[in-house]
């Protein structure tokens, strides 16, 4: 588990890359495009300019296999919002699995002739992951399914991306280098997102999101006038959901940073995503810091801090539940809603759920992956399940899965959670690692509850994040040990040097009065 994979075998497929004819080689097909641009014009020149930069890509992540795990996650925070700009049949969401696939390909290729050392990947989490992904494969034979095309559709985020995500992070996401990076990533464009939102709010909307909001979309994003911002992402609830979620990691990130540096970059993306949560009109979003600060304060075992946490939790729950401060403002005013029981919407989804639970009554094991909500009338438009809207994240999971999928569903996500915190409260050691698990498994718990309202958890960019978060909070004692090893190493390393330098020193002062 090498921090930097530098140390390449020459032999190696990702040494190849490194060879004076490969560079040639790359620096000639660079003259041919530019030749072949220059005589049969920019749309060839496209083409070509885009299949060079594939094969750049490819390279990079054949050496460095992580890059492939970031580029992914990175293109998932933009990548249903640039849906909007191009043709809207386009099947954009592919793009993932090509990443991912790549990234699989370039795994095999980096240590090539070798095989791949799958032991970092050997954990509890790859196990569970593995059975979720057969389970919602054995979804093809349900007898309740209709279409196989719906069962593909859901497979892929559902199971697929959280089995090669655990993997993913398991095998290149195992280093504080490696989760710095990371967070690096997840912060700049949480960053970009809010600077976005606020422009739409404020400068207002471009043609192509106008178009997309007259396409049907102002219906749930305009409401008594004022618009639910949405940003680059999929939709304003995914957009509040992953600014709270977000704003959580990095505010627990702030409290446990030493370093002014870091403190100053979390504390902007962790403001700036609470402001992004505000202007999305996202009320379960409300859920996540309340949520993901009471884990906090239980990981750090502190009766007086917990106190003052539940005191200030309170305070603010009175202040939405009980008060009218504020009403005037219509952020407050939508949150407030959040926590009245009578309030229509939630009405809806209630009676919708009375209607499902007679429906699945008799269907232990769901009506079929891809085949609930109002997503599904794409593939089943005449089924019952398409069309009456789920919204709830664990209540798609149970009509699609049924009871069965559901509990596997919870189980894993409390286990890791559950092993996440007893980890960080009685295993590890190194303090920064503590507050990284302690913000990762908050914000996820957060996330979780948030996703009884909304389908948080299944949509991008959240869904790689919690994904990979799964896989290193349970590797987080291998990171642990991983730490304590390399600062033994250099501890040896510095006594070593200290002594050689007492014991030289005295034989080069004796040499030199000789030589006099």
């Amino acid at each position: 588990m090498n921090e930097v994979d530098l140390n390449i075998n020459p032999t190696s497929g990702s040494a190849q890359l490194k060879k004076p004819l490969v560079i040639l080689g790359i620096l000639l097909l660079s003259l041919i495009f530019g030749y072949t641009i220059g005589n049969y014009g920019l749309n060839i020149g496209i083409i070509l300019s885009g299949s060079l930069l594939f094969v750049v890509y490819f390279a990079i992540i054949i050496l460095y296999p992580q890059f492939g795990v970031y580029t992914t996650i990175a293109t998932g925070f933009v990548l249903l919002g640039i849906s909007r700009y191009i043709q809207p049949d386009l099947p954009i969401g592919f793009l993932i699995d090509i990443l991912i696939i790549l990234t699989v390909v370039a795994m095999f290729l980096h240590k090539f002739p070798k095989q791949i050392d799958w032991h970092p990947a050997k954990k509890d989490i790859t196990l569970l992951a593995f059975i979720w992904l057969m389970y919602c494969a054995l979804e093809v034979v349900n007898p309740e399914a209709q279409s196989v095309a719906a069962w593909l559709s859901a497979i892929r985020p559902l199971g697929f991306y959280f089995f090669m995500f655990v993997v993913f992070a398991l095998m290149y996401l195992n280093t504080p280098k490696r989760l710095k990076i990371l967070f690096r990533i997840w912060g700049i464009f949480s960053i970009l997102a809010s600077i976005k939102g606020i422009i739409q709010l404020q400068v207002g909307l471009d043609a192509w999101e106008k178009a997309w909001l007259d396409s049907g979309a102002a219906q749930t994003h305009v409401l008594f006038g004022r618009l639910r911002v949405f940003s680059f992402y999929s939709d304003a609830g995914q957009f509040g959901a992953n600014q709270a979620y977000t704003a959580v990691v990095f505010s627990i990130l702030f409290f446990e940073e030493k370093k002014l540096k870091e403190k100053i970059f979390d504390a902007i993306v962790a403001i700036l995503g609470f402001y992004g949560m505000a202007i999305s009109g996202t009320r379960g979003a409300l859920f996540i810091p309340f949520a993901g600060f009471a884990l906090y304060l239980f990981h750090k075992k502190n009766i007086y801090l917990l106190t003052i946490g539940m005191i200030v939790g309170l305070a603010i729950f009175v202040f939405f539940k009980y008060t009218t401060i504020g009403q005037s403002n219509y952020n407050i005013r939508r949150m407030r809603s959040a926590f009245n029981p009578q309030d229509p919407s939630l009405q809806v989804r209630l009676e919708n759920q009375r209607k499902l639970r007679i429906y699945m009554a008799t269907r232990p094991f769901g009506g079929g992956l891809g085949h609930g909500g109002v997503k599904a009338q794409k593939f089943v438009p005449n089924a019952f399940l398409a069309n009456i809207p789920t919204d709830s994240w664990y209540v798609l999971i149970w009509v699609e899965t049924g009871i069965v999928g559901l509990f596997l569903h919870l189980f894993i996500q409390l286990y890791t959670l559950g092993k996440a915190s007893y980890l960080l409260m009685f295993r590890l050691r190194d303090p920064k690692l503590i507050a990284m698990m302690s913000a990762l498994s908050s914000g996820m718990l957060g996330v979780m509850l948030a996703s009884y309202g909304n389908a948080v958890i299944g949509q991008l960019p959240t869904s790689l994040l919690i994904y990979s978060s799964m896989a290193i909070m349970l590797n987080s004692n291998t990171i642990d040990k991983y730490i304590r090893v390399n600062l033994r190493k250099q501890n040896l390393s510095s006594r070593y040097t200290l002594r050689l330098s007492k014991n030289i020193t005295p034989a080069l002062h004796t040499m030199t009065e000789n030589t006099q």
